[in-house]
């Protein structure tokens, strides 16, 4: 039963595959309430570990063994949630600390970076990933955007277009160091439009990650895809900080 389908790879329409009893009522559904509280508990504990990165940024430490640990702990560990979905009741937390410790390092870098050229990138960054957030939530609940089906397909096609993208760009640079696609990283025209046209991707699956949790709460998924939800929401949003910051950066270069 095609009813949805999202960019994230995380809030699929399969990932709700095997997890509900269609037409029947046991009390323990998934709700929009209780993912949102999920949500906001993995939001807390993200914010936690990326205050002590930053911390320990600050303090002299080498921001790489934190960094690292948050993207392949955080990478295994979505891996694991994304075969095993009731694993996400006691993993999505333990991921958004991983997270955190990678947002942490990866924010203190570009603020130590541009602390004289641009003092305040990071809170800049933040809150405009809020005023996004809200404004595509705003879009979504009052049907200003509706989610299509052709909307949908656009969105989880860029997306992955995106994705293998970055993933060439990171195994040439690390296998062979070579750079592909080098105008992305750039301070150009080319490379800012190609941040912005990210950043509306990124703010656009938000639109789905939200379509596809009030989706599931009417399809009555188990309890445990709030916590696997709020996962893939979390996802979403982290990745629409990255770009956010890095377009920023890109428009305060020299």
């Amino acid at each position: 039963m095609a009813l949805f389908k999202s960019g994230n790879p995380a809030l699929q329409e399969k990932s709700f595959e095997g997890t509900i009893f269609q037409g029947i009522s046991t009390g323990q559904e998934m709700t929009v309430n209780g993912t949102m509280n999920k949500f906001g508990v993995l939001i807390m504990l993200m914010l936690g570990s990326t205050l002590f990165a930053w911390s320990q940024y600050y303090k002299g430490s080498d921001p790489m063994p934190l960094l690292l640990v948050g993207v392949f702990g955080g990478l295994a560990l979505a891996l694991v949630m994304a075969f095993k979905k009731p694993s996400a009741t006691f993993l999505a937390p333990v991921y958004a600390i991983l997270e955190g410790l990678f947002v942490g390092s990866v924010s203190a870098i570009f603020d130590d970076a541009y602390k004289t050229k641009y003092p305040g990138l990071v809170m800049q960054a933040v809150a405009l990933t809020l005023v996004v957030t809200l404004v595509m939530f705003l879009l979504y609940r009052y049907r200003i955007i509706k989610v299509t089906g052709k909307l949908r397909s656009v969105i989880t096609i860029a997306t992955i277009c995106v994705g293998v993208f970055y993933l060439i760009q990171w195994i040439a640079f690390s296998i062979f160091h070579t750079q592909v696609g080098a105008f992305t990283n750039a301070a150009t025209p080319l490379g800012i439009g190609f941040s912005i046209v990210v950043v509306c991707l990124a703010a656009f699956n938000l639109l789905l990650n939200f379509d596809t949790i009030e989706k599931g709460v009417e399809m009555k998924a188990a309890k445990y895809m709030e916590w696997y939800s709020a996962f893939g929401l979390l996802v979403t949003v982290v990745w629409l900080y990255l770009e956010i910051l890095r377009l920023l950066s890109k428009l305060n270069r020299n």
